[in-house]
């Protein structure tokens, strides 16, 4: 039954935010549904729209909303993702499914008890709910701060924390020079992390343990290749990642077919999540992600969708074309490139300019690291935009 009211939570001091999470994850409070403060506010009244929650809590006070729907008893979360449209979704995550995967991930680092976690990672993200939730499931309280180098180095000093960071993080650790072996753990997920930059970390003295998953799956559900206690992997016919086991979201908010199209029923019932994914199995069984299947964009640790930054370069007057692609970025991963056609040749705009007309509409990191301009962008046959080709194409920096 969708009885169990949903809040919008924005803005909060952490232990206050984590309070709230424990109170869900009991049933003793509302569902919970963390915003991101520093979104647009035209891309947060889209989500609050489209997830249409009961209240928004802020540190003024709480609101009530109208026209609001419920949510499942046992959902605790409602995460915010764009998905690949980039229209807003909310991934609904049981507490059951929270709790398998807080659970597993502490037995499968060896955590002990009493152990801390530093949490670096944004409170409106599954990567940084899932560090409040293991810590809540260790007993212990959360280390919440903003990533920087030296602040993190301070908190493994007296802490010893175990931490979760995104691989541009661990770059910035790395290139510091610092000493790793102060942390527990370091997972390290988000996005595909070079093989140099996890060989580094490692001679720094880190326990790296890479981590794949997604808000569906409660996010990272596969360590170093191998699936958590009691998550299943397995391939289609075409490669994709398929997910199965008790991580696994209760489906879209308000949305059952996406649902339907995300997840797919096995011939004994059990529900598989179709990931956007292509992978393949190495000789030793452990999962190796290839892959993505569409056009994202992974800069960083966060997804952007090329067409909807597209769509905004259109409508600057100074554009007359233009396409979004992700190139391969040491540090980033990948960097949000725009290939622009200008209106004017000779007075194109510049990459400030672009980057501060996304920057003012979408999160910051969707705003293109790089302008490469044009006079014609490639076409396929079918008139559409020869992606591939741009992906490798030359880059003219402002």
């Amino acid at each position: 039954m969708a009885n169990r009211p949903l809040q919008a939570v924005m803005g909060l001091e952490p232990a206050r935010l984590t309070e709230l999470l424990l109170d869900s994850l009991n049933g003793h409070g509302p569902a919970l549904l963390p915003l991101d403060p520093a979104l647009p506010r035209p891309r947060l009244e889209a989500v609050v729209a489209a997830m249409r929650p009961a209240s928004l809590r802020t540190p003024e006070g709480v609101t009530d909303l109208p026209e609001a729907r419920g949510t499942g008893e046992d959902v605790a979360l409602t995460v915010a993702t764009s998905g690949s449209t980039g229209t807003p979704k909310g991934v609904e995550l049981t507490a059951p499914a929270l709790l398998s995967s807080a659970r597993a991930s502490l037995r499968r680092i060896g955590a002990r008890a009493g152990d801390r976690w530093l949490c670096v990672l944004p409170h409106a993200h599954i990567s940084g709910l899932l560090v409040l939730v293991r810590s809540l499931v260790a007993g212990t309280e959360p280390l919440v701060q903003p990533f920087g180098t030296e602040a993190a180095l301070l908190a493994a000093e007296h802490h010893r924390p175990h931490v979760s960071l995104v691989p541009t993080q661990l770059r910035r650790l790395v290139d510091a020079g610092a000493d790793l072996s102060h942390f527990g753990a370091v997972l390290v997920g988000g996005a595909a992390a070079r093989p140099d930059l996890l060989a580094a970390a490692r001679a720094a003295g880190g326990r790296v343990v890479t981590t794949y998953g997604m808000s569906e799956t409660c996010g990272g559900c596969v360590y170093d290749g191998e699936p958590l206690d009691g998550v299943d992997v397995r391939l289609d016919g075409t490669g994709r990642i398929l997910v199965g086991g008790p991580v696994l979201f209760a489906g879209y908010r308000l949305d059952a077919e996406a649902t339907a199209a995300a997840v797919e029923l096995g011939a004994d019932g059990t529900r598989w999540l179709r990931t956007g994914d292509a992978g393949r199995f190495d000789d030793d069984g452990r999962l190796a992600v290839r892959g993505r299947l569409d056009d994202v964009v992974n800069t960083g640790g966060h997804k952007v969708v090329p067409a909807e930054v597209a769509a905004l370069l259109l409508e600057m007057g100074s554009v007359a074309d233009a396409a979004v692609v992700g190139r391969p970025d040491p540090e980033w991963g990948e960097r949000v490139t725009a290939v622009v056609v200008p209106a004017d040749p000779a007075n194109p705009p510049g990459r400030d300019e672009i980057r501060a007309w996304v920057a003012a509409r979408m999160p910051r990191y969707a705003a293109p690291h790089e302008v490469e301009f044009r006079t014609s962008l490639p076409r396929l046959t079918s008139g559409k935009t020869d992606l591939a080709a741009l992906r490798g194409g030359p880059v003219q920096r402002d």
